[in-house]
């Protein structure tokens, strides 16, 4: 059971000290509504929101720092 504590764990922290709460939470909601992601469990759902908004976290740092 630890290791799926350690994955709540990590994500939240991770995702609080990017700055990026609204975002994950946004896109949560988001995949709420898409049949996509109708099947999945919380942790596959979390996992999935996790990578997406990190990703698009760092395509903006590094498209800004291009400028």
């Amino acid at each position: 059971m630890g290791h799926w504590e350690d994955f709540w764990w990590e994500t939240t922290t991770e995702i609080k000290n990017l700055g990026l709460q609204k975002k994950f939470d946004e896109q949560l909601e988001k995949m709420n509504n898409q049949d996509k992601h109708r099947y999945k469990d919380t942790r596959q759902k979390w996992s999935y929101a996790k990578d997406k908004v990190i990703k698009e976290h760092w395509k903006r740092v590094s498209k800004h720092e291009e400028n």
